[in-house]
């Protein structure tokens, strides 16, 4: 398999219309989405996966949901299982609603992938940089203030 990368689409406007509605202020998988936009980028996996074949599916997306696969304490099965079923997912993962998704092998293989090319720290780094840039944690050797969690893991707008 070959990746070709491209760069975060937009998420379509049906999904993210129908993820709205019962999600008027988000959620978390809609938030990661949100807040964060292109955590990954293709580039960052290319090395991953030769330069000619079948191509492969964006692996932005799949280090994405092996996130997302973390926060819900999802199986690969159940992980590839709710990326079918729900919405949210789509929106954050920016596929159309009648996206099937991927197999769940897929999210195996991406992390035996990143062992085997020793990008096995590439997901949590390119995260925690993102949120120091972002200030919401310190930069690497500062001291940081203790402060409780937000209530649903995330933080909360004002007029919530």
């Amino acid at each position: 398999m070959s990746l070709s990368p491209q760069p975060l689409p937009a998420c379509p406007e049906e999904t993210a219309r129908v993820a709205r509605r019962p999600h008027p202020k988000g959620n978390r998988s809609m938030w990661l989405r949100d807040e964060l936009g292109a955590i990954y980028e293709d580039g960052q996996f290319l090395t991953l996966y030769p330069t000619v074949g079948q191509l492969a599916e964006q692996s932005w997306r799949i280090a994405l949901m092996n996130v997302i696969q973390y926060m819900e304490d999802y199986t690969d099965r159940q992980a590839a299982e709710a990326m079918k079923e729900r919405i949210d997912l789509k929106y954050a993962l920016s596929l159309e609603l009648t996206d099937p998704g991927f197999h769940f092998s897929v999210l195996s293989e991406f992390r035996s992938r990143l062992i085997e090319g020793e990008l096995e720290e590439v997901l949590l780094t390119t995260l925690l940089e993102l949120c120091r840039k972002r200030g919401w944690l310190p930069r690497a050797g500062q001291a940081a203030n203790r402060r409780d969690a937000c209530p649903g893991g995330y933080p909360h707008h004002e007029s919530d």
